[in-house]
């Protein structure tokens, strides 16, 4: 099922930037480039609401009656990720304190504190007046609340807020110093009013580490929390007149601060920025669209923005290549999504983003590279119409993406400070990536069912329920594997006694004594039984086995040469597999030769830079066959049926032209 009726094809457009006189020669050359959908009024909050009783809809009105009439759909966003000057200056409080403790000014964007009751009130009351306004027109076909949601705040309403959270969720102060383990360093707490936020006058180590990891991941709960509220609050104004269109905001991937399982939840459809850099690796933009889909348990997503060339605010903001725009959006499409979105399509004049990216350049005309790109692409998101609309992804296998795990991993003072959550996720997914297997992302509540494997590195943080639920995927049959650093500790950062990896050690047959922290340039060597040799790195435990056979061992100087490395446990009618260290490129492959071996999941390696994906609807099959490189790539692929791109028919693939892309349908 898809929420729209045709693939959009569009973006973020800014008229209230530019006269009226450009207005109509957007209308021109969107037309021109086959466009047919707008996101608008992203941040207009200061035009709509020039003071705080007063709302001036007029130019807006004409915005969306010029739309209208030319039949264009409209994302219609909410403009709440800005707040007018009159606001910041009237009500100091909706403005955030900053993690060093300083109340900001009128500034930037995403500058509202989210527990600020005058912020709430505010932006509550604009969504509805826009939805009442608006909500009825046929052609808004998805409301977009706010932008880009995040940051966080430290103010005295967050403080208060908190406090209130940590009520409701543990009822005494006796249960939060427990939760924290407060008696460390003798902190116990007597009194609410004795809990300070964790920033850098109280708690904090610096950004990423604090001494109460309990405490900060907590505040991490609840500002993400906050912040989700602002969303609920928006999208229940919009719906006291706008029963019906569908409700999003823009997520940004693998954002630290928001955990987006929770949001996905609220949202009617998930919608995502994607930005890579120019190194960006395509395994990680495709794992990347891959956990968007994952967040509504594999349903369909919109490519809210995008650059037709260039990003503005990396390091190296280096062009897309010829043909490389195309081929990026054709990925967003394998791995799930329904729309091809821009930012921008005109290039704004002034402002820090003056030079990113858009669709109509400075020069102001159709006669430009990128223009021509974006409109081939849209003749072919035209013809392609909504054959594939609402297709889904047939996995058979899933990685655990957990927001709290991210968190808490990355709080842990030790063992290594190059342990990175997303890197870990990463090195997984690529390995399936290469061997072009379709990846599901999900969350520890979902259902494991539907998977054949399950694999959740670094699973720092599970509790007795998690465990129960992976106990019983492997109990009917299912192939389930972690890594090191998993089942360490609870959801509030208390380690689980009796032996590492606590409550997992049943279901993986081993416990782990200690594990060893790898300065950078070291590797040790890992010797596999069916023959392989591989590296380890980052970390090496040493491992007890109860249950468990070994697959690998240590082959090392150290002490700890000859004990295993590698493991699998049959628990009843399923199996379990532990890798205790971080395994070189070799040592994946051989793994997965091993897991995959038992399993039937096809497993088909392509040239690098050639990515295979399938989206499935009702009885047909759509293969994407996507080259990521500037390179044409030789190649002997068997795939019969009808190529919707270039509308020939296709028996066998010898060669596929630089940044090429084919969808066959069988």
């Amino acid at each position: 099922m898809t929420q729209f009726q045709t693939i959009l094809f569009g973006g973020d457009y800014n008229p209230e930037q530019w006269t009226k006189e450009i207005w109509q020669e957007d209308m021109r050359l969107f037309d021109l480039a086959h466009i047919n959908s707008t996101t608008i009024n992203v941040f207009s909050w200061a035009t709509i609401q020039p003071s705080e009783n007063e709302y001036d809809f007029e130019q807006l009105d004409e915005i969306v009656n010029m739309l209208v009439e030319r039949d264009y759909k409209i994302v219609f966003a909410t403009s709440t990720a800005a707040l007018p000057a009159w606001l910041c200056r009237r009500y100091p409080e909706v403005t955030r304190t900053d993690f060093e403790g300083r109340h900001h000014h009128f500034s930037h964007r995403h500058n509202a504190c989210p527990n600020s009751p005058v912020f709430q009130y505010y932006a509550k009351k604009l969504a509805g007046k826009l939805a009442e306004r608006y909500g009825h027109l046929d052609n808004v076909v998805c409301w977009h609340i706010s932008n880009e949601y995040g940051g966080e705040c430290y103010c005295d309403n967050c403080a208060k807020a908190f406090r209130v959270w940590l009520k409701a969720k543990y009822g005494t102060i006796e249960a939060v110093n427990k939760a924290w383990n407060m008696q460390f360093w003798g902190h116990t707490l007597y009194d609410w009013d004795e809990i300070v936020l964790p920033n850098v006058l109280g708690e904090a180590i610096g950004t990423e580490k604090t001494a109460f990891a309990g405490l900060s991941l907590d505040y991490r709960r609840f500002m993400s929390d906050s912040i989700l509220q602002n969303f609920k609050d928006e999208r229940d104004a919009i719906r006291e007149f706008d029963s019906k269109t569908p409700v999003t905001t823009n997520l940004m991937g693998t954002y630290k601060p928001l955990d987006y399982f929770k949001f996905a939840k609220e949202m009617d459809i998930v919608s995502w920025d994607n930005y890579p850099a120019y190194n960006t690796p395509a395994s990680f933009t495709a794992m990347t669209h891959d956990l968007m889909r994952g967040l509504k348990a594999g349903q369909p997503f919109m490519l809210m923005e995008q650059t037709p060339s260039q990003q503005n605010w990396q390091p190296y903001n280096s062009l897309k290549k010829p043909g490389q725009m195309r081929s990026m959006s054709y990925q967003a499409m394998a791995h799930g999504a329904d729309t091809v979105q821009f930012f921008q399509l005109r290039r704004s004049v002034g402002g820090c983003e003056k030079f990113h990216g858009a669709v109509i350049d400075h020069v102001g005309h159709e006669h430009t590279r990128v223009f021509r790109e974006v409109s081939q692409l849209g003749v072919e998101l035209a013809r392609l119409g909504d054959q594939f609309l609402g297709a889904r992804t047939p996995a058979k296998v899933g990685i655990i993406f957990d927001w709290p795990n991210y968190w808490g991993l990355e709080y842990a003072s030790g063992p290594t400070t190059d342990l990175k959550y997303v890197d870990q996720i990463h090195h997984y997914y690529k390995e399936l990536y290469r061997r072009q297997i379709d990846v599901d992302m999900v969350s520890l509540e979902q259902d494991f069912s539907q998977y054949d494997l399950l694999i959740a590195p670094c699973l720092y943080m599970v509790n007795q329920e998690q465990t129960r639920k992976i106990e019983d995927f492997v109990r009917k049959g299912g192939h389930f594997v972690t890594t090191m650093m998993s089942g360490i500790v609870d959801e509030t950062d208390n380690v689980h006694l009796g032996g590492y990896p606590g409550p997992l050690k049943d279901v993986l047959g081993i416990w782990v004594e200690e594990f060893d922290a790898l300065p950078p340039e070291y590797r040790e060597n890992v010797q596999f039984k069916s023959g392989e040799r591989a590296k380890a790195q980052l970390l090496c435990d040493v491992i007890h086995l109860n249950d468990a056979q070994a697959l690998a061992y240590y082959d090392s100087q150290e002490f700890y040469n000859s004990y295993p490395v590698v493991t699998q446990n049959h628990f009843e009618n399923g199996n379990a597999y532990y890798v205790g260290t971080m395994l070189d490129e070799v040592g994946l492959s051989a793994l997965f030769d091993i897991i995959l071996g038992t399993l039937g999941i096809e497993s088909r390696v392509l040239p690098d830079g050639l990515e295979l994906k399938t989206r499935r609807k009702g009885d047909k099959t759509y293969q994407f066959l996507i080259n990521h490189t500037a390179q044409k790539i030789s190649c002997d692929l068997a795939l019969t049926g009808y190529d919707l791109l270039s509308q020939k028919q296709i028996e066998n693939i010898t060669e596929i032209p630089a940044f090429d892309v084919k969808i066959i349908v069988q």
